[in-house]
């Protein structure tokens, strides 16, 4: 089989493996479709984890489950998650699913950009979910950004009627304008550089935009919000300067939420007294958990999300370094996947 295998920042090679066997508790799935995570082209990230099979958010079918497998068969639809949680560790028991040993050791085997993964029993229990008819392979290549979304809002326990700025529009701000006006969020702003992606937020359901190569962040907000600012900010970029602005954007009482890890070695300076007498809370959100997984897939199934609306590009496999490439320039494009056969 093939697979896209990464040994370094714009260092991808198509090459072949076997297809894994199949033991008690576990499933093969035939990949259908694989979306490139916009977090696999920050080099410092995926450069320490090199080398690798490319891809953990892929849809497929079951073609073959090994003994003690009760509930997949054979041509089931599934996303897989790469990560799943033991369910029974103290982390689990408080909902924090992604500091869970298991959790952190777990993975999909070789990658999901790879013609057929092999799941294991943990994934295939506790993180594994069938598809509905009305969703498509490419709609549940979302699934997994579309939780790490939603475990996001919920830690920042945004509310109805609220306003929120949210900082950058690649795919994952864009999920969050789709989520947020679903929540029933009163105004939505969205800020970017790139005009293609304003757009696009725009045409999803941000109520306003602000184009950050012509206007400053927080003068444009204040202007928009009569001086109010964000109730939530959610920073996506990984950037310290990015979370300074979210930081300036915020109104009191509000939270900003961080939800992209910045280079190591960088360093945020605060002033406690600043966020002390301003009420201000800042909440980092990694990652999803099963809960997570399992909401995110049933608002794609009401249509809230889709492919259709978030998909810009497809590419073969043999085309893997071109989508790599497309995702890391974060310019002209939203979602890029990796699509297998009559997918």
């Amino acid at each position: 089989m093939k697979i896209a295998k990464l040994y370094g920042f714009g260092d991808i090679r198509i090459e072949t493996m076997s297809v894994p066997e199949v033991g008690p508790g576990e499933a093969l799935i035939r990949t259908r479709a694989s979306g490139i995570c916009s977090g696999d082209v920050m080099p410092w990230y995926i450069e320490k984890k090199a080398p690798l099979v490319l891809g953990h958010e892929p849809a497929g079918e079951v073609v073959k489950v090994g003994p003690g497998v009760t509930s997949f068969r054979e041509g089931d639809r599934v996303f897989v998650h790469h990560h799943a949680p033991c369910m029974s560790c103290r982390h689990c028991q408080r909902g924090n699913y992604v500091q869970c040993q298991t959790w952190k050791q777990s993975k999909i085997i070789p990658g999901g950009i790879s013609e057929y993964i092999l799941v294991p029993r943990v994934n295939l229990e506790h993180d594994t979910f069938l598809l509905g008819d009305s969703v498509s392979f490419e709609d549940a290549t979302l699934v997994e950004p579309l939780a790490c979304v939603l475990k996001g809002l919920r830690r920042s326990s945004v509310k109805k009627g609220s306003t929120v700025l949210v900082i950058g529009l690649g795919v994952m701000g864009t999920l969050h304008v789709l989520a947020l006006r679903e929540m029933g969020a009163e105004l939505v702003v969205g800020a970017d550089f790139v005009p293609f992606r304003l757009q696009k937020a725009q045409e999803l359901g941000a109520h306003k935009v602000v184009d950050a190569a012509q206007d400053d962040t927080v003068s444009a907000l204040e202007r928009i919000t009569a001086g109010r600012m964000a109730d939530l900010v959610v920073v996506g970029p990984c950037s310290v300067g990015a979370i300074e602005t979210g930081i300036s954007c915020v109104a009191p009482g509000g939270t900003v939420l961080m939800f992209t890890p910045v280079t190591p070695g960088d360093v945020l300076e605060l002033s406690p007294n600043d966020l002390y007498f301003r009420d201000i809370n800042i909440v980092t959100s990694y990652s999803c958990g099963p809960p997570d997984t399992a909401e995110a897939l049933a608002l794609i199934e009401t249509g809230v999300v889709t492919a259709e609306k978030l998909v810009t590009h497809r590419f073969s496999i043999e085309q893997t370094e071109e989508a790599y490439r497309l995702t890391a320039e974060a310019r002209d494009s939203l979602k890029c996947l990796v699509v297998f056969g009559d997918s």
